[in-house]
């Protein structure tokens, strides 16, 4: 498994909850340009609509040796999950008002993946306190 890009701001912004494993429907073009790590997932977000889970705001770049059909590099992604995770994380989003992030990106394969995270908003206290929490372990690492 080999880790191409991780949202770092994602566990400081949110309490993460569950994770879940997600493929991607994607192009030629696209899965060339993640082996080469031309992905941004920092402000990336998922939604389900209809039963179906989409990523927003993935941002994967044109693959530069492509010269016939290049897709938006900000479009709307599908992700490949079962519809009983589907459900579930539905109804933790409407009962616990939970937001679902992406968390990395990753080759598993010759497949690329998402792995997702059921998030809770932190508090600004709570990211002061994990800030402090943070520096105090380095200085004691020293």
């Amino acid at each position: 498994m080999k880790v191409i890009s991780v949202n770092k701001k994602a566990r400081f912004n949110y309490e993460i909850l569950d994770t879940y494993e997600a493929g991607l429907s994607l192009t030629g073009s696209e899965i060339k340009s993640i082996r080469n790590n031309d992905v941004s997932i920092n402000e990336a977000f998922v939604v389900i609509r209809k039963n179906e889970a989409f990523v927003i705001n993935m941002h994967i770049a044109n693959y530069k040796f492509t010269a016939s059909y290049k897709p938006d590099p900000d479009r709307t992604r599908k992700l490949l999950l079962h519809k009983r995770e589907i459900k579930k994380i539905l109804q933790r989003i409407k009962l616990e008002k939970l937001t679902v992030v992406v968390l990395r990106v990753y080759l598993k394969g010759n497949y690329a993946k998402l792995e997702i995270g059921l998030g809770k908003g932190k508090k600004l206290h709570d990211k002061r306190e994990a800030i402090k929490k943070r520096d105090s372990e380095r200085l004691r690492n020293r």
